[in-house]
């Protein structure tokens, strides 16, 4: 097949028909062209006609597409379905209708390719949105999750704080009631002693009789005092 070093199509007819050992003037009696033409072809200065190509092919017996892919007549693809070449090797077509039915058929096929591409890229896109929307529910359900972790971590530091003042609260109130219980326990204690001082200064019961009998026996004498009987009780 092509050599893709090589640089015009009279270059490539020449190693063609060098590789397959066929002289100038067999070549160009079988393409029925004169060997000047021929070796103008090959040595760059006539471009040939899809006619003269396709009879130099056969005088190469090689495809006369691969003549046209050197003269730019057609792309340079991966061989085809065997289409182009039927059409090339078709005797009843002319070198016209050829290229016609050549150029129709590759204008399908780059339709098809085209379609092709543009669904492997909305398929492509579509994923590339699929991806898209992934990201942004996990995000979002990240940042649902972030808010009520944020949530949860209100919540307890205010029942700290709450615990923090009951427990103060009650602190205070337990330090009240000791204090009041303190106050009341030191009242008490005042209240004894004032009793136990009350009961100090009052008479004992003997120093009582003691002095009930005195002022008994005082009466008794009473008449030394001049007034019989006054000291002591009547009938």
């Amino acid at each position: 097949m092509a050599n893709q070093t090589v640089k015009s199509i009279g270059d490539y007819i020449r190693e063609q028909r060098e590789q397959a050992r066929i002289s100038m003037r067999q070549l160009a009696q079988s393409a029925g062209v004169s060997n000047p033409y021929l070796s103008q072809i090959e040595r760059g200065l006539r471009k040939p006609s899809a006619d003269i190509l396709q009879q130099i092919a056969k005088g190469l017996r090689i495809s006369a597409e691969a003549l046209y892919v050197q003269a730019g007549i057609l792309e340079d693809r991966p061989p085809d379905s065997g289409v182009r070449s039927a059409l090339l090797a078709d005797a009843d077509l002319s070198e016209r209708q050829k290229q016609v039915l050549i150029e129709i058929y590759e204008s399908f096929r780059k339709e098809n390719t085209a379609a092709i591409e543009a669904r492997a890229a909305q398929a492509e896109t579509d994923t590339a949105q699929a991806e898209t929307d992934t990201a942004e529910a996990e995000a979002e359900a990240a940042a649902s999750e972030a808010a009520q972790a944020a949530a949860e971590a209100a919540a307890i530091a205010r029942a700290s704080v709450t615990n923090a003042s009951t427990a103060k609260a009650s602190k205070t109130k337990a330090s009240a009631t000791k204090a009041s219980a303190t106050k009341a326990s030191a009242t008490k204690a005042s209240a004894t002693k004032a009793s136990a001082e009350a009961a100090d200064d009052r008479p004992s019961r003997s120093s009582w009789s003691a002095a009930t009998a005195e002022a008994e026996r005082d009466e008794t004498s009473g008449s030394a005092d001049g007034v019989p009987g006054a000291n002591g009780p009547s009938d």
